[in-house]
């Protein structure tokens, strides 16, 4: 008997945490730089944590990222000038879009 409810509080405990993860929903950030072919690379910057995004022609994304604010670090290429944003907001579920991203001379 002691067996059988070890076995059915593990299987409980199993079920809980996996049903518990599928809870969790996650957002994105995009944009599209311009002009494209002038960006070394694109990072995603959270606290001391620092992730790159593939850039295709010009567009990047960022996903499965939990809720909170982040910065997006721009490197460009020569005569363009770095670029950083600040603040940029993710909610649950959602795709915060950036649009077109201008780099400076």
């Amino acid at each position: 008997m002691k067996k059988l409810i070890l076995i059915l509080s593990v299987a409980v405990i199993l079920c809980i945490s996996l049903f518990g993860f599928k809870l969790i929903k996650l957002g994105a950030i995009s944009g599209k730089i311009s002009p494209a072919n002038n960006v070394a690379s694109v990072s995603l910057i959270s606290g001391i944590d620092t992730v790159k995004a593939p850039i295709n022609q010009g567009s990047f994304k960022f996903s499965d990222l939990k809720e909170g604010v982040y910065s997006i670090s721009l490197k460009a290429l020569p005569p363009f000038k770095d670029t950083i944003i600040n603040k940029v907001a993710v909610k649950d579920s959602a795709t915060t879009d950036l649009g077109e991203i201008k780099l400076l001379q």
